[in-house]
């Protein structure tokens, strides 16, 4: 599989949602551990885009696991542990809009010098969409907005389109792991 398939891959596991007895059957941390592989694949040194991707990706490994484990939304747990579960969820979401800005930014980083400059652009935009619309999603949580219908559909929408037009780009040549001048 191409390193750029296994990142959207990746991202359709971290946030899709296929509940079979309200259990997620797309577990996150295997989707952030897809992403982890590819990125790992397109990495050519410590301090790149690449790297940074990666590790904001290693870090969602762990918090989505956490976050797994962690206990539901009950109101007879003790205020203490229900403190500690919004906070894992907030550590969640806010590592998911870091991890996603981070990936596409090295994709775009990648991409520009080949001249594909409108796919460039287009994944730009739909980066800003993805972590814009989740920020104001999580702002919706809280009670500062009342959007939450249009709002988590544009979001999806906006997922699923990042989605494709990585799939999509999977196959140019500048995005191989072999390819050829080290960008940063």
């Amino acid at each position: 599989m191409r390193p750029v398939t296994k990142i959207a891959t990746g991202f359709v596991f971290a946030f899709g949602a296929l509940r079979f007895n309200g259990f997620d059957l797309l577990l996150n941390p295997v989707g952030w551990l897809v992403c982890v592989s590819g990125l790992s694949q397109l990495q050519r040194s410590a301090d790149g885009p690449f790297s940074r991707a990666r590790s904001s990706a290693i870090v969602m490994v762990c918090v989505s696991l956490v976050a797994m484990v962690s206990p539901g939304e009950r109101s007879d747990y003790p205020l203490m542990v229900l403190l500690v579960k919004h906070v894992i969820d907030i550590a969640d979401t806010a590592g998911a809009l870091i991890a996603v800005w981070l990936t596409v930014d090295a994709v775009i980083r990648r991409i520009r010098p080949c001249g594909d400059i409108s796919r460039a652009v287009l994944l730009d935009v739909l980066r800003w969409a993805v972590v814009g619309l989740g920020a104001l999603g999580t702002l919706v949580g809280y009670g500062y907005t009342d959007l939450d219908p249009v709002l988590i559909i544009a979001w999806f929408a906006a997922v699923v389109a990042l989605i494709v037009v990585l799939y999509r780009s999977a196959h140019l040549p500048c995005l191989s792991p072999i390819w050829g001048p080290v960008v940063s």
